[in-house]
């Protein structure tokens, strides 16, 4: 409209223009030191990721306090401790029908029972093992990859003997000692049979080298039947030192290897304290061990065969040197 030049709001108010500043005076320090990193979403109270988080941790405490009420233990992703795993169903209920201490059983949630989970179940129970219902991942990363058919059991690091602990074991029996030595022996289903031999003909005890030897593991009381319960294994660190104090204690140090001195049956040993040592398969014994020995002896077998394991030629030998004794 003409001559109305007044338009309302389009002047400033008095006093409400800034005027010039000199630098900023410590204004925008705090705009440049920031806020530091930004949290994860749950852990920003107000962010749904948050809510989820607590939820799910109240709903595992409420599933542990069930679990407990029923014995069993939820969740199962904690270290072992060195134990080790047996995995699947024939194989854990074979671990529980021994004496192999299992001293926890994991059981897939919502598993599909059989006769054998039944029974994992009963024995589980009857000799004190924890139950511990898993996921399936938890058990994959438990048995590291293994079938393991929904069920795993734990069992704990074997206790090895000293060789005076062998020896303290024959002197209280009244018998003259028998012991078996493994020499560069790595399987441990070796080991193992070696094990339910010694414990089938009186072996007072098996001593093993600390290196390039099998150790006392679940495959070893697996085929042992129970014998690795009953029949002591100590680790020494140096097997031909070991055997040269055998010696002095007044223990005779026989080896078994091809092309011996005389055959296991001929024995000259046999009723005297004795130590049998068994060589790899392959390898035989090592030339300080050979050295050590007051004797080898050999078994005859057929030309065809190159040799037999450790395992059936311990067993062959101390079969020879129980019907000795009798």
């Amino acid at each position: 409209m003409a001559g109305n030049s007044r338009r309302q709001g389009a002047m400033r108010k008095p006093g409400s223009k800034k005027g010039a500043q000199v630098g900023t005076g410590g204004h925008g320090r705090k705009a440049l030191a920031g806020k530091g990193p930004t949290p994860k979403a749950e852990d920003r109270t107000y962010h749904p990721a948050h809510k989820r988080k607590v939820a799910a941790e109240k709903r595992k405490e409420t599933q542990a306090g069930k679990g407990a009420a029923k014995g069993v233990v939820r969740g199962t992703r904690r270290p072992t401790g060195g134990a080790e795993v047996v995995a699947g169903r024939n194989a854990v209920l074979e671990a529980l029908r021994t004496d192999m201490p299992v001293t926890a059983v994991h059981l897939a949630a919502r598993i599909d029972h059989d006769d054998r989970t039944r029974e994992i179940l009963e024995l589980a129970s009857v000799k004190g093992a924890t139950l511990h219902e898993s996921t399936r991942t938890e058990l994959d990363h438990l048995t590291e990859g293994s079938v393991h058919q929904g069920v795993a059991a734990q069992v704990p690091p074997y206790d090895y003997a000293d060789v005076d602990d062998l020896l303290d074991a024959a002197a209280q029996a009244g018998v003259a000692p028998l012991f078996v030595a493994l020499d560069g022996v790595t399987d441990p289903r070796n080991l193992g049979a070696v094990l339910r031999s010694a414990g089938a003909f009186g072996a007072h005890g098996v001593i093993v080298p600390e290196r390039r030897s099998a150790s006392v593991t679940a495959s070893a009381w697996k085929v042992s039947a129970g014998a690795a319960a009953r029949v002591p294994v100590a680790k020494v660190k140096n097997l031909s030192r070991t055997l040269a104090e055998l010696k002095k204690s007044g223990v005779f140090v026989v080896g078994l290897d091809a092309g011996g001195d005389s055959e296991v049956r001929d024995l000259g040993f046999a009723t005297d304290p004795l130590t049998l040592v068994v060589g790899s398969e392959g390898k035989g014994l090592s030339r300080l061990v050979r050295e050590t020995c007051d004797a080898v002896a050999s078994i005859p077998i057929s030309s065809d065969v190159e040799s037999l394991n450790a395992g059936v030629a311990a067993g062959i030998t101390l079969y020879e040197v129980a019907q000795a004794r009798r």
